[in-house]
């Protein structure tokens, strides 16, 4: 064996090493040996999807008449946002996919309180800082602000106006807009002074300005902090405030407060949405998916080894430990990335397993050809390998431009199971590959450059 397929062999060992950890961990976790502090520390558990887990699908719908225009890429904005404000609210593997020019499809796997997320979702999240003088209005109040009017006729003294609120709620007066959330920086639930929950924000440089002259110029006044149009909070201007950060202080509850600080640090909404379908997906049916999905997987693999091993004789062994090495890669790889498994993602990875099989069919009849005209192990190896590659590079081309168009229909269309099958089947392929360049090739030469052709050609099913 010569140095350089020593040098892979050590390689894939190591590799093979750490996929196993990976497999076999929930967490995985590197410390410092000098500080023993830790340097890398990542959550690997297996993520199951919507259909395998149960939890929450919903359909959200810009909430703008038929005949409005969504300008281009506002709904992928909103997409963003509300992806962020999901998985602030704690609800992990959450996916979100734009339908067409007016529809985002959200699915939330595992998510205990689905009320709670829809109406986190819902709302836009404009954050004012009003000018209320020194009458404020009652927290939890609906007010009217000058925001977005012409504001030139008005002055930072309150006036009363009448308006529409809801009948549970005082007469709503107007107020002066100091200035809008779009100069936060950041939001973080804190504790004020008696411990209670409370939101810290910071400021741009820009805001730190406004917010430093307000607060110099208005002193025992005081500033509403309005979400929504509701007022939240109206606290005291007791000392200029000038280093561009500040508190919200109100009666939150920790969740209420969590809440705020999420639905301020990722802003408001370029397209307002309204929720369309919601429906809630049991966790039987998915336990029932994943374990017939394991047994067709397991029933599936052992069939090719078995396949593999008579038919090839020892190079069908070798091929089967690369069969075992894809596994174990492939299944890494989605625990790593992560990727979130769907029924329709297990039965891609699966199809995958045929795919790897075929690349080592076709290394190992070109290898049989080779032997038959007479070439050493070594030559036959060598040669068989090269005549194949072609094949195999250009079945898995087509295979992965298939993947390709499939995960853009999946995308264009919110088809999710359409999108997860060509991610597992892409990722799939990609190991596939792998393994029949550098694994099976590798094995190949370790275990059979010393065996002699003429002594055992049963072996080698010649």
């Amino acid at each position: 064996m010569n140095r350089n397929n020593t040098n892979w062999l050590i390689f894939i060992i190591v590799l093979l090493a750490l996929a196993l950890w990976v497999d076999f961990s929930k967490e995985i976790s590197v410390t410092n040996p000098f500080t023993d502090t830790p340097l890398i520390t990542r959550n690997v558990e297996a993520r199951l999807g919507l259909d395998l887990r149960g939890g929450l699908q919903t359909l959200l719908e810009a909430d703008l008449p038929e005949t409005a225009t969504i300008a281009s890429g506002e709904l992928e904005v909103t997409r963003q946002i509300l992806e962020s404000r999901a998985n602030g609210l704690g609800v992990s593997e959450v996916v979100m996919q734009t339908a067409g020019e007016r529809r985002i499809v959200a699915e939330f796997p595992g998510v205990s309180n689905p009320e709670e997320v829809v109406a986190s979702l819902q709302q836009t999240g404009l954050l004012e800082f009003v000018d209320m003088g020194t009458s404020p209005a009652a927290e939890g109040s609906v007010i009217q602000t000058d925001f977005g009017q012409d504001t030139s006729s008005q002055t930072a003294t309150p006036t009363a106006t009448p308006t529409e609120a809801p009948t549970d709620q005082p007469p709503a007066t107007s107020y002066h807009t100091v200035m809008t959330g779009s100069d936060l920086v950041d939001a973080f639930v804190s504790t004020d002074q008696t411990g209670r929950p409370a939101v810290s924000f910071t400021l741009s440089p820009e805001g730190a300005v406004i917010f430093s002259e307000y607060t110099s110029s208005h002193k025992n006044q005081y500033l509403g902090i309005v979400l929504d149009k509701t007022l939240i909070s109206a606290p005291v201007v007791n000392d200029p405030i000038t280093d561009g950060s500040g508190i919200i202080q109100g009666s939150f509850t920790a969740a209420e407060a969590n809440q705020l600080a999420i639905q301020l640090r990722y802003g408001s909404l370029p397209v307002p949405i309204k929720v369309v379908e919601s429906r809630t997906v049991g966790a039987t049916l998915g336990e029932e998916s994943v374990r017939r999905s394991l047994m067709a997987g397991v029933i599936g693999l052992t069939v090719v080894i078995l396949f593999m091993l008579l038919y090839y004789r020892l190079p069908g062994f070798i091929a089967d430990l690369a069969l075992i090495s894809y596994a174990i890669l492939a299944l890494a790889l989605f625990k790593l990335i992560p990727v979130v498994l769907t029924l329709p993602g297990i039965a891609g990875f699966i199809l995958s397993i045929g795919m790897a099989v075929d690349a080592n069919i076709l290394i190992f009849e070109r290898l049989k050809e080779e032997l038959r005209a007479g070439r050493n192990i070594r030559q036959a190896i060598d040669l068989g390998w090269s005549r194949a590659w072609p094949s195999i590079r250009d079945s898995n081309t087509s295979t992965l431009i298939t993947c390709l168009i499939l995960y853009a229909f999946g995308n264009s269309f919110g088809a999710s199971m359409v999108k997860g099958f060509s991610v597992t089947l892409a990722l799939g392929v990609g190991v596939s590959l792998f393994t029949a360049i550098i694994v099976t090739r590798t094995f190949l030469h370790t275990l059979l450059d010393n065996v002699k052709l003429t002594e055992h050609p049963r072996w080698f099913g010649l």
